[in-house]
């Protein structure tokens, strides 16, 4: 009969033990010798934990090994002050918890994560200390070997996640100066003819209203240009032969009144909805001698209400850049929340707007039905972003088209990423989702990207990605669960 739960540097645990032979029914264990796994089964015991319960906390000494035996648990690690689950899985003999526990340096060692039982569990766990003895005196080079793989790899993961990070945040700053650069520069041009035409309002205002009319009138011409700012407000574009047309009948009329450069006014005048026949109800107004300066001056009017509509556009182009920047980072939203995947991708297309190459068009294939789902929506950012930044490369240098299409079904949503691009070779389609292969010239990229991707979609969101490659025709379709999973 097992003796009463004690509390030792494990946790809670009782002093139930496996034999030698329960413990080479786990993989791990299945290739040791019995004095092996003597010593494994002397010291290790058997804990069991309530659905709910933490087994250990992420940054809390790294002092047990753990093997699953029965149950659910799930890793997560905190990010930014939010719980991030990493996998879930029920598979008797997997194992967390003390596994660098082979280091010489132990000291100091936590746990990467933290591990909590989703239903009730059954654990075999060793303390890590007894792990790390049996490892260096039982495997020697494979430890010295394991040791050096994982130092070199932290180092080159700290080198390489550095630069991506780097690079990352270079090419989403430069497209967005790139993006904000011409508004902006369009906003500053405005502003500046619209100061000299404002000034030129005052001028032809003062020569009008310095005596010559009356106040009927002048009242009038006020009315006037009240309704010129209306039409230009609300006029409807032209084509290019009917903007042509009425360009020569304004100029013409312009000229038979002997108004100096009617064709320039002419411009203006037909790009705010002013006709010959409404000029005419100027010269009544005002009469021939002042016909002139009032025209100018209406003509300054609609030039100004332009520039203003220019303005009032190139700052909401900004102010949209602004929204699908923080659209794209997330900045200030909760990391796991209910989205629409056509906002996403929006934000991702407009932020990648000025790495589209010459020759690429983009097309958009949305299904408007799709539903809302649950997910980590800068993560898919970053999905979204991967597969379009390799379809722009495919088709660098003969141009095609991207296309980016949604749809869904009762479970599932999918967001494909298409391309006509030369397609991938089907001998190296099975390896693009390993971590480090790429298919680009090197200095161009890691070969993290769609390892990345896969990660995100598959262990993060418990969905899927799937490719489909032929010549001119390459779609990775990304599939994520509709309700949480």
């Amino acid at each position: 009969m097992s003796e009463p739960a004690t509390e030792t540097g494990c946790g809670v645990r009782g002093d139930e033990r496996l034999t030698p032979v329960e413990l080479r029914t786990l993989f791990l264990f299945e290739s040791l010798d019995e004095a092996q796994l003597a010593r494994f089964a002397e010291h290790g015991r058997v804990e069991r934990y309530p659905a709910a319960a933490r087994v250990y906390e992420e940054g809390s000494p790294a002092t047990c090994f753990y093997v699953l035996l029965s149950g659910t648990i799930a890793l997560s690690r905190r990010v930014q002050g939010d719980e991030i689950e990493l996998n879930r899985t029920e598979q008797r003999g997997v194992y967390a918890g003390a596994t660098q526990a082979y280091l010489a340096e132990r000291e100091g060692q936590v746990y990467p994560h933290s591990m909590l039982a989703i239903s009730d569990v059954e654990l075999f766990s060793l303390p890590a200390d007894v792990l790390a003895t049996a490892l260096r005196e039982w495997f020697p080079m494979a430890t010295h070997l394991l040791e050096g793989m994982f130092l070199g790899l932290r180092a080159s993961q700290t080198i390489v996640g550095e630069r991506e990070r780097l690079l990352a945040l270079g090419s989403l700053s430069a497209g967005l100066t790139h993006e904000l650069n011409n508004p902006a520069a369009a906003a500053v041009r405005a502003t500046a003819v619209l100061r000299e035409r404002v000034a030129h309002m005052r001028h032809k205002l003062a020569m009008i209203a310095d005596g010559r009319l009356d106040g009927s009138r002048l009242h009038e011409l006020v009315e006037l240009q009240e309704e010129a700012v209306k039409r230009a407000a609300g006029a409807a574009p032209l084509s290019a032969m009917a903007t042509a047309d009425a360009e020569d009948e304004l100029s013409d009329w312009l000229d038979d009144h002997d108004i100096a450069g009617g064709w320039e006014l002419a411009s203006t005048l037909v790009a705010g909805g002013i006709d010959a026949e409404w000029l005419e109800r100027i010269s009544g107004a005002v009469g021939g001698e002042n016909l002139e300066a009032a025209v100018r001056w209406l003509t300054y009017t609609v030039e100004t209400e332009q520039l203003m509509c220019e303005i009032a556009e190139a700052v909401t182009r900004m102010s949209t850049l602004v929204a699908a920047a923080k659209q794209y980072s997330q900045l200030d939203r909760a990391p796991y929340q209910t989205v629409d995947v056509h906002d996403l991708l929006g934000a991702t297309l407009t932020m990648m707007q000025a790495k589209i190459p010459e020759g690429v068009r983009v097309v958009k294939e949305y299904d408007r039905t799709v539903p809302l789902i649950p997910a980590y929506a800068a993560e898919l950012n970053q999905v979204w972003t991967n597969l379009i930044d390799n379809a722009f490369s495919a088709m660098r240098e003969e141009g095609g088209t991207l296309t980016v299409r949604t749809g869904h079904d009762t479970e599932r949503v999918f967001v494909e990423i298409g391309d006509t691009g030369p397609g991938i070779p089907a001998e190296i389609r099975p390896r693009i989702f390993e971590p480090f292969f790429t298919t680009k010239p090197v200095g161009e990229g890691t070969g993290l990207g769609l390892d990345i991707s896969y990660r995100i979609i598959v262990n993060k969101h418990h969905g899927d990605i799937k490719v489909e490659s032929h010549p001119g025709d390459t779609r990775f379709r990304v599939l994520l669960p509709i309700t949480p999973a």
